[in-house]
């Protein structure tokens, strides 16, 4: 049963709430009259028990039972950290 739920790579995009991570999956795909490729972003919500991921993060997120209204996946595993960057801007110049 395990190995027929579906995995997504993604970056994790928003690491506000708790226990939960939004995870952006881009696919390329072909407009189906024009033919130009197109790049789609969705959005997904993921659990994060322990709260690991982070904003940048590559995560590897994987179906599960609903666990409320939008999440229906967890992460499984951070495939790579993301760079840390500061928000904080000299503005004196």
């Amino acid at each position: 049963m395990r190995e027929r739920r579906k995995t997504l790579v993604g970056t994790v995009t928003s690491d506000k709430m708790d226990k939960t991570v939004v995870v952006s999956i881009e696919r390329v795909t072909r407009h189906p009259l024009y033919g130009k490729i197109m790049k789609i972003n969705k959005k997904y919500k993921a659990h994060d028990e322990n709260n690991e991921a982070k904003l940048g993060d590559t995560v590897r997120i994987c179906e599960c039972r609903p666990i409320s209204k939008d999440k229906s996946y967890f992460v499984q595993e951070i495939l790579e950290r993301g760079v840390v960057v500061d928000d904080i801007v000299d503005r004196t110049a």
